[in-house]
């Protein structure tokens, strides 16, 4: 495992054990949270990045032509990773022959938990309340049992287009997948660019690969509340200075047990709160990955398309790669 290095917080680096004392890490969010240079009114973060132009260079990027989703398939039974899993049943047109003539419909009806730990979904910004507030000094009052009435996932209402790029962290190291509890650092995503031969820009969508999914493929499902791999809250330092429009993971960007004393989460605290970052947890990259390393490049035009929930702090996504 690659130690974080000692480049952090001005009142010190992370210790020997990578943890952040809780003094370091409010001096990292408050460094954080000064960077977006959006203004006072602002509720996109950093989706501000993505500009026309960003957008237009990240189509005329498709070479192949192929696509392929970033989603695991929605999980409707109970695991240890899972103990809400989505509802899915049939209304009509299950286990009754249709009439030979006429018109039949068959309809069913869904619903999960957005933010559980084993379906792929996006987070907005209202998702994440630190010291009272959301991204961007926003009261956290302005949600109500009605829902987010500032910073729901409406702000993405008319999708997230962009440039992908997909950093292989495991493919760095040479192994499979990290293990739960290892950090991914700064030092690890700049590695895994120059490895790869890309290089994260103004405006991408960052997707990190820990090989959770992979994990859980072979390995089988385990309490990912107690240990997982992720990023270092330091990573985020990466994040700002490449201004990433969208970060997202195999996992949910978060290591378990938590870097950062005296606060769960410190990723989503960083990204989320602190830089207006919309994450993307729970993906999967193992239909990805060989197409990126049969073409040779790591990087893709990326369609993201939360549904319109109206005050939602969240939403399943399908997000899908085209090289």
């Amino acid at each position: 495992m690659t130690e974080p290095t000692p480049n952090g917080p001005a009142g010190g680096g992370p210790g020997r054990n990578g943890r952040l004392t809780e003094g370091q890490f409010r001096e990292l969010y408050e460094r954080l949270r000064a960077m977006p240079e959006w203004g006072a009114r602002d509720r996109r973060g950093a989706l501000n990045f993505i500009t026309p132009d960003v957008v237009a260079a990240a189509c005329r990027d498709v070479a192949l032509g192929r696509s392929v989703s970033l989603a695991a398939p929605i999980e409707d039974r109970a695991g240890p990773d899972n103990p809400q899993p989505a509802s899915h049943q049939m209304n009509t047109g299950q286990d009754v022959a249709p009439a030979a003539r006429g018109l039949a419909f068959a309809a069913d009806r869904f619903a999960m938990n957005i933010h559980g730990d084993a379906d792929s979904h996006l987070d907005a910004l209202c998702h994440v309340i630190y010291d009272g507030h959301l991204y961007n000094g926003v009261d956290a009052r302005v949600i109500t049992s009605g829902g987010a009435q500032a910073e729901s996932v409406a702000t993405a209402a008319d999708g997230i287009v962009g440039r992908g790029v997909l950093l292989d962290i495991p493919r760095l190291r040479g192994l499979p997948w990290l293990e739960p509890g290892e950090h991914v650092t700064a030092d690890d995503l700049a590695s895994a660019e120059a490895a790869q031969r890309v290089r994260v820009g103004r405006g991408d969508l960052l997707f990190v690969r820990v090989g959770h999914r992979r994990r859980k493929n072979e390995v089988g499902a385990w309490d990912v509340t107690a240990s997982r791999a992720g990023l270092h809250p330091t990573a985020l330092e990466f994040v700002a200075e490449r201004e990433v429009a969208v970060l997202g993971s195999d996992s949910n960007s978060d290591t378990e047990p938590s870097a950062a004393d005296g606060t769960d989460f410190p990723v989503h605290v960083l990204a989320i709160n602190a830089l207006g970052v919309h994450l993307l947890d729970y993906l999967q990259f193992e239909d990805l990955v060989p197409l990126c390393e049969a073409a040779d490049r790591w990087s893709f035009l990326c369609v993201v398309a939360p549904l319109r929930i109206p005050g939602g702090t969240g939403s399943p996504v399908n997000p899908i790669a085209v090289l």
